[in-house]
């Protein structure tokens, strides 16, 4: 028997269950890798916002790091909510020494709800220490135009060419998602080496969105993880990954209101492919 493929998620804890480490794990499982989790903060928070932060110490971050890659081999990694800049570090300077598969790095910087949840300092940090050692970094508009210190994007062809300069600067595949613009569709931005294309899915009329972020780019970690190599570093190396992981989304964004999870912006579904044969929570391979 083949060992299982292992994905981790580097993220804090989310305690309605919709986002964060909780929303990755999930995914890992309903996309059929083994999942394991490092925190890098606990937070106070439901479907209706965010009330508080309390950070893992940078030390203590690396700690858990250091012990997991000691023991466990990691084929994917996600990178989500890290709040300062000592533990965007820590996380670097692991991961860089140690390796651990491909690093899908979601710039974690305003939660949905509008909450901001990425210090001014730990940006810098991003962009200096650990956007160099990533395959794919996964912004939204307004998290791109903080990485580019540039406007928002306000069209499609705008994010095109923010997710090309973002890709000049930092060198990693960028999927600049799309999701704040109007339009029928809800169209996100793949711009690599070689060439830049459009994932497009029809825009859903749903209030459950919660950890959308979340659970696309641990989507994409899932399906690294399990692939039988590395995807090449560029475009056509990740658009197979990026589309399985938007058609899984899509999915989860159209199930979720059936949930029924919370008052504000409720979670996605992200077993919706299970749910209805008596599976939920069981995982594939």
């Amino acid at each position: 028997m083949s060992a299982a493929r292992v994905a981790l998620s580097v993220a804090g804890s989310d305690p309605s269950g919709g986002a964060g480490v909780q929303a990755d794990l999930k995914t890992f499982g309903a996309l059929g890798a083994y999942g394991t989790a490092v925190l890098t903060a606990l937070t106070a928070q439901s479907t209706r916002g965010v009330a508080g932060v309390h950070p893992v110490p940078a030390d203590f971050v690396r700690r858990q790091l250091d012990v997991l890659l000691d023991d466990v081999a990691v084929h994917a990694v996600k990178v989500g909510m890290l709040g300062s800049a000592d533990v965007v570090r820590a996380v670097a300077g692991v991961l860089g020494e140690r390796g651990a598969g491909p690093l899908v790095l979601d710039p974690v910087m305003v939660a949905t709800s509008g909450d901001r949840l990425l210090d001014a300092d730990a940006v810098d940090a991003l962009r200096t220490d650990l956007l160099p050692l990533v395959a794919v970094v996964t912004p939204n508009v307004p998290e791109a135009a903080v990485l580019l210190d540039a406007p928002p994007a306000r069209a499609v062809q705008e994010c095109v060419d923010q997710a090309e300069e973002l890709h000049r600067r930092c060198g990693a595949v960028v999927l600049l998602k799309g999701g704040h613009l109007d339009g029928g569709d809800s169209v996100d931005v793949l711009a690599g080496a070689g060439r830049t294309a459009l994932v497009g899915r029809p825009r859903l009329d749903t209030t459950a969105t919660h950890g959308t972020g979340c659970t696309l780019s641990s989507a994409l970690a899932a399906l690294a993880a399990r692939a039988p190599a590395p995807p090449e570093p560029t475009t056509a190396g990740w658009l197979p990954l990026v589309e399985e992981a938007r058609d899984y989304l899509q999915g989860a964004l159209a199930a979720g209101a059936g949930l029924g999870v919370g008052s504000g912006h409720g979670p996605v579904d992200h077993f919706h492919a299970h749910a209805h044969a008596g599976t939920a929570g069981r995982t594939t391979s």
